[in-house]
């Protein structure tokens, strides 16, 4: 198939800015849509009407996924999409960008008359952003999700997820039989701005996403002994924040020995006990977040973190404790959805760069039941999640292009994979 169809970027725009009246704070200019609330079930009932107008077959299932499907019955679908909730004081782009190229790909088949092999569907899953802790829509979808979980899970302000489902018309039960039936859909497309500055630096019009990064989290406790800053001489403390900073020292010696060019170690969030101005600080406690595309790689970025840390706690007369709150692993996109998006941007002129995602995305989940796989347009400036997240529209308009002709080359053929 020679790549030559086109979206049409007003519309892309129109629906955009449409649906960012949905939370948006004229003071600071962001947007609240948090997952599960009032004004992200008024954003999907926009959605829905939306895909009525152009022709889908629309419902919204029990976890509150919004779904469009166009074509034949009884074969698996070729799935678009990403999500429309936000994080507070959100941009217009994160997420709303995938839901509403997707439904510009529907506008454009209709419009050319294309039939499909397979059926498309355009999918805007539910509570992406993780106000209850996880990507509830698309883990509902592949059935990664337990009755206890669901029971269990509450947001930072202390509303549970089963209260938060009840006032929009939801259940736990309808969360669980929302998983797709087995061979339901063929493949996941996701289009997504970067939320990072890599290819806006680069000047690269397209990211090709090769697989999500695994993260693991700890919790770290170093504990000395909190004194006098006046009268305590320096070779007799065990401050407890020098020893935070020579690990910070070491972050990138530990990954230039045994990480990747992918790899990433930040410290978060960091506490100090007492906190006083003229107090040595006799605990320090602190995040460690570790990133990588390969899960050996991570393992050893774990094991050389906790010797370091054995090391320096020593070095500075200190306790060291750890706790692993949370291990994901990474997880590839499919080579074959790769090799198709690289195909129509070279057919459409478009450079590309091969990347890793070091956020997380719907497509993680969808990639463990089925050939799945994402493209990045650039963030400008890398900001993402506040007010001024901006991605030109020349940039969403090749993204948008590249998933189109995509779609199309998938989703008319009777054996893409």
């Amino acid at each position: 198939m020679k790549a030559h169809y086109r979206v049409n970027i007003e519309r892309i725009e129109n629906d955009l800015y449409e649906l960012r009246k949905f939370g948006f704070n004229p003071e600071d200019r962001g947007i609240y849509r948090p997952g599960l609330t009032e004004i992200d079930m008024q954003s999907r009932r926009w959605l829905m009407d939306r895909f009525r107008a152009n022709g889908l077959e629309t419902r919204m299932d029990g976890a509150g996924n919004v779904i469009g499907r166009r074509g034949p019955d009884g074969r698996p679908a070729v799935a678009v999409g990403s999500h429309t909730d936000t994080v507070p004081c959100g941009g217009m782009f994160d997420g709303a960008l995938g839901v509403i190229a997707g439904l510009e790909c529907i506008r454009v088949l209709n419009e050319q008359g294309i039939e499909t092999v397979h059926p498309v569907e355009v999918i805007s899953t539910s509570e992406e952003e993780g106000r209850f802790g996880g990507m509830l829509g698309a883990q509902a979808l592949v059935g990664a999700l337990t009755p206890d979980w669901i029971e269990r899970a509450e947001s930072a302000d202390g509303e549970l997820l089963k209260d938060a489902l009840e006032k929009c018309g939801l259940s736990p039960a309808g969360v669980l039989r929302s998983r797709l039936s087995p061979n339901a859909l063929l493949t996941f497309l996701e289009l997504h701005i970067e939320q990072g500055p890599v290819l806006d630096k680069e000047r690269i019009p397209l990211g090709v996403v090769e697989g999500i990064s695994g993260v693991f989290k700890w919790l770290i406790r170093l504990k000395g002994k909190a004194d006098h800053a006046g009268t305590a001489p320096m070779n007799m403390r065990s401050d407890a924040f020098m020893g935070l900073a020579d690990f910070a020292h070491e972050i990138y010696r530990i990954i230039d020995e045994n990480g990747t060019e992918k790899s990433r170690l930040t410290i978060g969030r960091v506490e100090l006990k007492p906190g006083y101005a003229h107090t040595i600080p006799g605990e320090v406690d602190f995040t460690l977040v570790g990133r990588d595309l390969d899960e050996s790689v991570m393992l050893a970025l774990a094991e050389a973190c906790r010797k370091v840390l054995s090391s320096i706690a020593r070095k500075h007369k200190l306790m060291f404790e750890y706790e692993e709150r949370s291990w994901l692993s990474p997880q590839n996109c499919h080579p074959s959805v790769i090799s198709y998006f690289e195909e129509s941007a070279r057919e459409l002129g478009l450079e590309y760069k091969k990347m890793p995602s070091g956020a997380g995305h719907d497509v993680q989940f969808f990639s463990k039941i089925m050939p799945a796989g994402m493209i990045f347009v650039p963030s400008v400036n890398g900001i993402s999640h506040a007010p001024d997240e901006w991605t030109q529209w020349e940039d969403i308009e090749n993204g948008a292009n590249v998933l189109l002709n995509t779609l199309i080359r998938i989703a008319t053929q009777e054996q893409p994979f």
